[in-house]
């Protein structure tokens, strides 16, 4: 079992959310428009396996997934073009 102090986990929720808020700009063309597909995709990919890795330790607590489960539904359905 994962044992993150309390500042690990809010530091480490934070980072999820900033990763939701890349995920969801980048799909939506507000961030990155300039960048080439590939490079898009890939921030979209790495950011997507980023929210798996963090959501699947076993030591969160009551946080809320929500926005968490939408950004991976999205991040994994995306396809730059």
């Amino acid at each position: 079992m994962e044992d993150r102090t309390a500042e690990q986990l809010a530091q480490d929720y934070t980072a999820m959310g900033d990763s939701i808020s890349l995920i969801t700009a980048v799909i939506a063309g507000d961030s990155m428009a300039d960048e080439s597909a590939e490079d898009r995709q890939d921030c979209v990919d790495r950011n997507t396996q980023h929210l798996e890795l963090m959501k699947a330790k076993s030591d969160w607590g009551s946080e809320d997934f929500t926005a968490t489960d939408a950004a991976i539904s999205a991040g994994n359905g995306y396809t730059a073009s």
